[in-house]
């Protein structure tokens, strides 16, 4: 007989600023942080390497919504570049390709190799990342041998700086856009000092618009579903509208959010047009809807609840 208990999954809405370990990837931390919260409904907001750790935000229930929205946002990462090898993911989790001698640098040699890295820059991707290429990610092509033209694309690096160096070792501090790869600057830092380089350690410290996250590790997370709290847990997840800070607010009566609920545009203030947030008259975040300069708003991305007007 099978005695295997099915799960009993449930509602659950809001963001999780989870403190992802190293080893796994970043489904494998939404899915286990998923089954801890038993939540129907989860996703990520940008993938973190195996071998990276840090901020990695999860979106259930409602909050998938928005998770595209923070795709794109800033983010900071420290990094661990150790000087004189190359692999072929650009990173210790890699194949070694290439071992040279480190010369000896002083600061105004690696700030002079930083320099062209800094700003808008054109990145080519690593070929072990989830680009797809085809329809199929490179790391999916890579592992079977083929033949990678990895592509590249415009990326924007605010802030890329030497916090520490140790022998071959060096500690960055980066701050850049959205589908910056980190091993890429790191690679192509150690090839403008040529000696070539990889990521030993990648910690992602924020990404707006948490930029001071109280991060929960799984270990936290399993103790507190062993303690049978669904209270407990959900205390550790922030409301949906910590996700939606940076954007403009509108606030509607109760005839108009149910109006804008059941898919209608409605007046509202005037302000700056583009994407705002919506809130109803009890303080409850609807959704998003686009302003536009006449004053009015169209319904884009709403919760299941705005048909309630909230």
């Amino acid at each position: 007989m099978n005695t295997t208990r099915k799960r009993n999954w449930r509602n659950v809405d809001g963001l999780l600023l989870l403190d992802k370990p190293p080893g796994i990837s970043s489904n494998q931390a939404l899915q286990q942080a998923r089954h801890l919260f038993r939540a129907e409904k989860g996703g990520h907001t940008g993938s973190l390497d195996p071998l990276a750790t840090g901020l990695l935000p999860l979106c259930f229930g409602e909050a998938t919504k928005i998770a595209g929205l923070l795709l794109g946002a800033r983010k900071a990462y420290s990094a661990t570049a150790v000087l004189g090898l190359t692999t072929d993911s650009d990173d210790a989790d890699g194949a070694p390709l290439l071992e040279r001698p480190v010369p000896e640098f002083d600061d105004a040699a690696i700030e002079a190799a930083l320099a062209p890295l800094r700003g808008p820059i054109r990145q080519r991707a690593p070929i072990y990342s989830a680009l797809k290429q085809g329809g199929e990610p490179l790391y999916a092509k890579a592992r079977r041998g083929e033949v990678i033209e990895a592509p590249e694309r415009d990326v924007v690096v605010h802030s890329l700086t030497v916090t520490g160096r140790d022998g071959p070792r060096l500690e960055l501090h980066i701050e850049c856009g959205s589908g910056t790869y980190v091993r890429s600057l790191v690679r192509d830092l150690g090839e403008a000092l040529g000696c070539g380089a990889h990521v030993a350690t990648l910690r992602r410290l924020w990404v707006e618009p948490f930029m001071q996250p109280r991060m929960i590790t799984l270990e936290a997370l399993r103790e507190l579903a062993e303690q049978g709290s669904d209270l407990a847990l959900d205390a550790c997840l922030l409301p949906i509208e910590a996700g939606l800070t940076g954007f403009g607010r509108v606030s509607l009566d109760s005839t108009a959010a149910e109006r804008l609920g059941h898919g209608q545009a409605v007046s509202c203030e005037p302000g700056e047009p583009g994407l705002v947030a919506v809130f109803g008259e009890a303080g409850r975040c609807l959704g998003l809807g686009l302003r536009q300069a006449e004053g009015r708003l169209q319904p884009q991305r709403l919760f299941r609840w705005a048909a309630q007007g909230g």
